[in-house]
């Protein structure tokens, strides 16, 4: 059975297939545009990072233009990236970009690493469990975070290797939904959010264990969240939507089923609205600035849009 993430990038290359071409190549060539001499991406400042790299390439792939050069290039980068010092959510990135080149490219990040290497990965991801069930940002930790947790949960499963007491996972990811229906990000935090709420939502799904009383109730809070803007924010204390969020909002619903109760309309309008005309997106707003995280929000909701269309 395809993994959560090759299941939503299946979705979202199906959906960016419908946007009009002009629209997609101009994304693509920004995309490309950001790549740097080492064959990494940056954010807004500074050099390569493993964690935009992964959202640029997530990008070119949902475009269909993830090849040649530029995947090559990625490679290298990667590989360079193997035996460095960095953080979980760099090594997490780096796990699944080298597994998505290997998916669509011929290009192989892990060809010369150990044959153990997706054992001994899993096992340092496990090192990262807190005391309640979850898994932390650091190691050590009393109180796992709602969204490593998914996130560990998703690189598990490009390791293929099953979730460790899945059991505890599944009472520390319930133990997150309050009385509005959302989830929290962590075990004190009272207040709700749209992308930890999708994140729960996307662990339940994984452990096969959700049920319909908690969806249900997540559902109606992420219909909550969309504003008069036509995106979704990320909780009720922050009016402004943003592109995260309304990107992670859509895909549970849509995940859910029940997406078509948002106001799709207002969301293309939305997102449009912070779409760049020489390409990328804004992340809200109030933005200035582009970035390959938040173009591959952007792409990524208008994708899921037209594929429910």
């Amino acid at each position: 059975m395809a993994s959560y993430l090759e299941q939503l990038m299946l979705r979202l290359a199906t959906g960016a297939g419908n946007l009009p071409d002009e629209q997609r190549t101009r994304h693509a060539q920004f995309l490309r545009d950001c790549q740097h001499d080492d064959g990494g991406f940056g954010g807004r400042e500074g050099g390569s990072d493993l964690y935009y790299t992964s959202f640029a390439l997530r990008g070119l792939a949902i475009l269909g233009e993830l090849h040649g050069p530029v995947a090559e290039a990625a490679g290298s980068y990667l590989r360079s990236q193997l035996t460095a010092q960095t953080t979980m959510l760099d090594f997490v990135s780096l796990i699944y970009s080298g597994r998505l080149l290997e998916t669509l490219t011929e290009v192989r990040v892990f060809a010369d690493s150990r044959a153990d290497w997706p054992r001994q990965a899993a096992a340092l991801l496990e090192t990262f469990r807190a005391a309640d069930g979850g898994y932390a940002k650091s190691s050590g930790a009393n109180a796992g975070s709602t969204y490593h947790t998914f996130l560990f949960l998703l690189c598990q499963q490009l390791l293929d290797v099953s979730p460790v007491e899945p059991e505890r996972l599944q009472a520390f990811a319930t133990g997150r939904q309050r009385v509005d229906g959302g989830f929290a990000e962590t075990t004190a935090g009272q207040q709700s959010g749209t992308n930890p709420t999708a994140a729960a939502i996307g662990t339940l799904r994984i452990l096969d264990c959700l049920t319909s009383p908690a969806s249900g109730r997540a559902a109606n809070f992420l219909l909550g969240m969309q504003t008069d803007e036509g995106g979704l924010r990320a909780n009720t204390r922050i009016p402004i939507a943003d592109l995260l969020s309304t990107f992670t909002g859509l895909q549970t619903l849509s995940d859910l089923g029940i997406a078509d109760r948002l106001e799709a309309a207002q969301i293309d309008q939305f997102v449009t609205s912070l779409e760049r005309p020489d390409g990328g997106f804004h992340a809200a707003l109030w933005d200035d600035a582009t970035d390959v995280e938040y173009t591959f929000y952007g792409l990524g909701t208008l994708a899921l849009l037209a594929s429910t269309a």
